[in-house]
């Protein structure tokens, strides 16, 4: 039996190295490579070098990097990536690599390369955990070869500890950092130093256990905004006690820094508002720094999050600067909306600065207490991308696909959040909207990203076949590992199972439609067929949606999945709307879904007065720049009350789509909608970077004269429509327009003046 094992393990082994070896048609001849100590130890860190003649240095010199879990790396002592690396991983068993073109750095003679990792050492809710450090270097160009081997030299790097309690929550895979300065060595990094440091080990070839096959990095490396002061400057922050509050222009993503004078053995801690306060009910990340003697800078290279950062100092150091880098998913504020109401425009940038906080190795439910991939987070915050962002945000869309899908398991079932080592519970209605409508098939509406859909589409269909349908074509709640819904009470969930159900079968229709899948297609337009006269016959009591056995109140969220589900007709919508206007149970994430659908009624004035009375409170809120978890923070919200979670910025993704009316109506823009909604809106504009280019429009309104400006990039035709009423006079760029016989105006490339005269 032994022998048997042993000979199946040689297999697999010799399998995964050849996987390694030839994935992407390249052949790696680095080895991954670790430090003789403290490779499985949690929180550790550890120092490579390298030092290489070159005789020449090429065009270009590109070199693959893979990690567990993160590194730093400077070429010839300047830094080159701050913070590489992503969780893992792509599925549960394999790892990201990046790609660093590290040409720019290298020189003729002596280089040195050199490499600072850290190892989470355990698993979270974003992170699963290989139970081994490795570095792999595979940098292999004209006239250069620099790979990792036994030749490079590595070490732990005793300075960093692991901060004193309070621990992290269990859902972190990062560790509070603690450094003592006292222990440092010489500047390893420095190339004029040559410190004596142990050979490194090697372990095997790319491809082996416990990172087996290596995929590319699907995202951009962040972006790095520098060092910064703080607002204000260091003879203007707050001191209270031992402690120096510096604020921030804004909830961010930062490391922070500082320079100080003191004699050796004193701490100084670092922590934000996020962590003191704000801290989603659960214990989160700060740093510890133990000085050495004299003048002294130190930046804890571990991200915090917050709107200010406090310093606590002892007695007897002298503070000389404190600054913060801001780092974060590199893409632009491309994207804008400005109205003449002033709520709507700060819903609109808080909606963005929470997103884009919300944004890094993955799509967060919050950047604190959890840093998770919950799916039905991102598919909120994938739609708002598309409007606020430009379009390097869409692979952390795709990204966050790929993984739901990567991640699945033998039994076809799907779970989220992944990636993730110490969770493994499916959320069906999270995973529903994911594959469904509003996942996957408006990512592609966006993108036009036609080999996502090739990809994905057979194993969401392997997971929509684990439902149980009865006769009428309605499906059976399917409890999975939670059976959530939402949070908040008075969820009759039997009909919001079947509607993201349904949401899930449209999805697979149209894709089916763009992917030539003819009986695929046909199949499930008859079910969509069945499921709505079924649905609306066993649901619909004439004046709402309920389940017959349901006893609670009657729920909000039911009514907005069915209006934008398509399955209730126009002939509910006053008694929908009469739900709409008396019933409040759906929590942030939800309440997006009843604002679209109060729109696609044609209600917009209503779906303002509803959006700004459930959201005021967080919007007009001072102190914070970002959205709440729940309607309130702490243990007045929900799931622990977090301050910054971005399904709640869905009304950016509707002021943008619908009282704006920009919305793709064939994939990657080709054609696209214009069709604003003002209701009481005297003036609006929004732009959004689409894939083939700016689009802007802009809406102003008088008593009777409503004039639009709209700019159609090259390759899309926009179609205009304009708001109902009675329009007497309509002039397309200085010429009349025939309204009556053409109520849609179709706009080709190009900048266009549209007056609409009304009685």
């Amino acid at each position: 039996m032994y022998k048997t094992t042993m000979i199946r393990l040689c297999i697999i082994a010799l399998l995964l190295l050849f996987i390694g070896q030839t994935m992407y048609g390249q052949v790696w001849q680095a080895k991954w490579i670790a430090a003789v100590d403290g490779k499985d130890t949690v929180n550790a860190w550890f120092a490579f070098r390298k030092d290489i003649e070159i005789a020449n240095v090429p065009k270009a010199a590109v070199a693959k990097i893979a990690v567990d879990s993160k590194y730093w790396l400077w070429v010839n002592g300047e830094m080159v990536v701050f913070e590489g690396g992503l969780k893992r991983g792509p599925n549960p068993y394999d790892t990201y690599y990046d790609e660093v073109d590290i040409a720019p750095y290298l020189q003729k003679g002596r280089n040195t390369v050199a490499v600072k990792l850290w190892f989470f050492g355990k698993d979270g809710f974003s992170h699963k955990n290989s139970g081994q450090a490795g570095l792999l270097f595979d940098c292999v160009a004209e006239g250069v070869s620099l790979v990792s081997d036994s030749s490079w030299r590595a070490e732990p790097l005793r300075t960093y500890q692991t901060a004193p309690p309070p621990l992290p929550n269990y859902r972190l895979p990062e560790s509070s950092i603690g450094y003592d300065a006292r222990l440092e060595q010489a500047d390893w990094k420095d190339p004029n130093q040559m410190e004596e440091m142990p050979n490194a080990i090697e372990i095997g070839s790319a491809g082996i256990l416990p990172w087996n096959k290596l995929v590319r990095r699907p995202i951009p490396l962040w972006k790095d905004f520098g060092l910064k002061n703080y607002v204000g400057n260091l003879k203007t922050y707050q001191q209270r006690g031992d402690t120096i509050l510096c604020q921030l222009p804004y909830n961010a993503q930062f490391t922070p820094y500082l320079r100080v004078k003191a004699r050796a053995g004193q701490k100084i801690v670092m922590m934000t508002d996020n962590y003191v306060h704000y801290n989603g009910s659960d214990d989160n990340i700060r740093a510890e720094y133990i000085t050495k003697e004299g003048v002294q800078e130190y930046e804890s290279l571990g991200w915090l999050n917050g709107h200010w950062m406090y310093y606590i100092i002892p007695e007897g150091v002298e503070v000389l600067d404190l600054k913060y880098r801001e780092t974060g998913y590199d893409t632009e504020f491309a994207g804008s909306f400005s109205s003449s109401d002033d709520f709507l425009n700060k819903l609109w940038e808080k909606a963005r600065r929470t997103l884009y906080i919300t944004m890094r190795d993955t799509y967060m439910d919050c950047p604190d207490r959890e840093r998770a991939q919950w799916t039905g987070d991102a598919v909120l915050e994938a739609e708002e991308a598309f409007y606020a962002l430009d379009t390097a945000s869409h692979a952390l869309a795709r990204k966050w696909l790929y993984e739901l899908i990567g991640w699945q398991r033998e039994d076809s079932s799907l779970y989220a959040p992944v990636p993730a080592g110490n969770w493994d519970k499916e959320l069906p209605d999270q995973v529903l909207a994911s594959i469904g409508y509003y996942g996957i098939w408006t990512y592609y509406l966006h993108t036009g990203d036609l080999q996502a859909l090739e990809d994905l589409y057979p194993a969401i269909q392997r997971y929509l076949a684990l439902w149980e349908k009865e006769e009428s074509g309605l499906v059976k709640i399917r409890e999975g590992g939670w059976l959530w819904g939402d949070w908040g009470d008075n969820k009759d969930m039997l009909p919001i199972f079947n509607l993201w159900y349904y949401l899930a079968l449209k999805g697979s229709q149209l894709m089916a439609g763009e992917l030539g899948l003819q009986e695929d297609e046909a199949k499930h337009a008859q079910a969509m067929r069945l499921f709505a006269h079924s649905f609306n016959q066993r649901f619909w009591n004439g004046k709402a949606y309920r389940d017959p056995q349901y006893t609670g109140k009657t729920d909000d969220r039911v009514h907005a999945l069915a209006v934008v589900s398509g399955v209730a007709d126009s002939s509910k919508s006053p008694a929908i709307m009469d739900v709409f206007a008396t019933e409040e149970h759906a929590s942030p994430y939800m309440e997006k879904y009843v604002y679209e659908a109060m729109y696609q009624m044609g209600f917009p004035e209503e779906a303002n007065v509803r959006h700004e009375k459930r959201f005021s409170m967080m919007v007009n809120n001072e102190y914070f720049s970002t959205l709440f978890e729940g309607w309130g923070i702490g243990g007045e919200g929900f799931g622990g009350g977090t301050v910054n979670h971005a399904w709640s910025g869905g009304g950016l993704t509707i002021l943008s789509s619908y009282l704006c009316g920009i919305r793709p109506l064939e994939p990657g823009y080709k054609t696209f909608l214009v069709a604003p909604q003002l209701g009481a809106i005297t003036q609006a504009s929004a732009a959004v970077a689409s894939v083939r280019g700016m689009i802007k429009a802009s809406f102003n309104r008088n008593q009777d004269t409503l004039n639009m400006e709209l700019t159609v990039p090259e390759g899309a035709t926009a179609i205009l429509q304009l708001p109902a009423g009675k329009h007497r006079e309509v002039i397309v760029n200085g010429n009349q327009h025939d309204f009556d016989r053409h109520p849609q105006i179709h706009l080709p490339h190009g900048n266009w003046f549209v007056k609409s005269i009304t009685d």
